[in-house]
């Protein structure tokens, strides 16, 4: 393959800033909770991101993690973080520009909303919780996938695509 002469923009990519926009927990059931020993909560972890530019090279990503504890109906704790970043991005192209706001921005944000939640959980009075890695990548392109799938389903095999 042969290299071009064009001369591509340089690409740079730096966190300029990484914050907690939004964050809540609730324990609904206390203190009754803690005097049983038997309980067995089912957790339920629900992730979102979305992203918006603040200006041209700079685009706030938004990572929402809500962990639900249940026991049949009931609320054992309920935690909701909008865990942001604030992120300088320039040199990329449209589809790399997606791929750094759906999949790397979030990577570089779970981290510090894991050490948010397990200690927030922690200080409820409930034993330690560990959220496991989560594999942004996959999620990106299970997206994508899915994405493509309900284009294809929505156009029916027309050509006519709908611009953004």
């Amino acid at each position: 393959m042969a290299e071009s002469d064009e001369k591509a923009p340089e690409r740079q990519l730096a966190i300029q800033k990484v914050y907690v926009k939004d964050f809540s927990f609730e324990s609904p059931h206390t203190p009754q909770v803690f005097t049983r020993s038997d309980w067995a909560p089912k957790t339920d972890l629900n992730l979102r991101s979305t992203h918006s530019s603040v200006s041209d090279n700079t685009h706030e990503v938004v990572l929402s993690v809500t962990v639900e504890a249940k026991e049949e109906d009931k609320t054992i704790f309920l935690v909701e973080l909008q865990q942001a970043g604030i992120f300088h991005m320039s040199g990329y192209g449209e589809e790399e520009m997606k791929a750094l706001v759906g999949s790397f921005c979030p990577n570089i944000l779970f981290p510090y909303a894991r050490e948010a939640i397990a200690s927030m959980i922690s200080r409820g009075g409930f034993p330690e919780f560990v959220l496991q890695p989560i594999n942004f990548d996959a999620l990106y392109a299970q997206g994508i996938a899915q994405a493509e799938a309900r284009a294809a389903a929505d156009n029916g095999g027309s050509s006519g695509g709908k611009g953004h």
